[in-house]
């Protein structure tokens, strides 16, 4: 049991998840940190509590939907509580269209989109108790605008758009929201392996002329995820340095 608002973050041992896992901390959330491996999770909560902050590790494969589910029911049943979750976790299997496979399509899309369906039904019970719930779906600008290459998985990020407002008109009665935090290119391991000249033609279609940081996702998820943001519920807020201006 704990005063502190009990959040959970997927994907938090790296990147976005980790500065957003952080990020919730320093604000005096206790904070679930959700991966497959141990050893950075374990690194991560060592960090936010040298800090001063509250964090527990919790590791799971959000591809493996009862452990989903059994998970957010843990940790409700552990802390007495649950109050946000993060839905930050996802994979990528890009391929063109007409060499992309059945497989590769159903782990996207089941990877970035069922599991969250999963943990948003597995997280409705507790907050509803609690009578407070903040549900943050990390969307993608792909899925607002799409990308070549990317069909599976803008399919998914553009379906977690239509769920989460889906879930936004459910659960508001009772004191829920959600809402989707959509990235632009973030300076992640995913983007510093890009060619130079690539990440400068990316530059160009950027207003602000420069990648985002993971702290700039965690800022906008701090806001949606807190007590403050009570009247926004069912949007996707596009951090993206004005690209898409959605």
């Amino acid at each position: 049991m704990t005063d502190k608002r009990v959040a959970i973050v997927t994907g938090a041992s790296r990147g976005i998840g980790r500065a957003i896992a952080t990020r919730l901390a320093a604000d005096g959330r206790h904070v679930v940190c959700v991966s497959r491996s141990q050893g950075p999770l374990d690194e991560l909560t060592a960090e936010i509590q040298a800090a001063g902050g509250s964090a527990s590790a919790q590791t799971c494969d959000i591809s493996d939907f009862d452990s989903v589910a059994t998970m957010i029911e843990g940790v409700a049943s552990e802390f007495g509580r649950l109050d946000i979750l993060v839905n930050n976790a996802g994979i990528t299997k890009d391929n063109l269209i007409l060499r992309m496979s059945d497989e590769e399509w159903d782990d996207v899309v089941n990877t970035n989109l069922k599991s969250v369906f999963v943990a948003c039904r597995a997280a409705a019970r507790p907050m509803m108790r609690g009578k407070f719930g903040r549900i943050c779906n990390i969307a993608s600008t792909s899925g607002l605008v799409g990308n070549s290459g990317q069909s599976n998985y803008a399919a998914a990020k553009s379906g977690l758009t239509g769920f989460t407002k889906t879930v936004a008109r459910e659960l508001g009665k009772k004191n829920i929201t959600a809402n989707c935090v959509a990235p632009g290119f973030i300076e992640t391991d995913m983007t510093k392996d890009l060619p130079a000249a690539v990440t400068e033609h990316i530059k160009t279609v950027i207003s602000t002329r420069d990648l985002g940081k993971p702290e700039d996702i965690a800022a906008a998820v701090a806001y949606v995820t807190s007590d403050e943001s009570s009247y926004l519920t069912g949007q996707t807020i596009a951090v993206d340095g004005g690209m898409t201006m959605c």
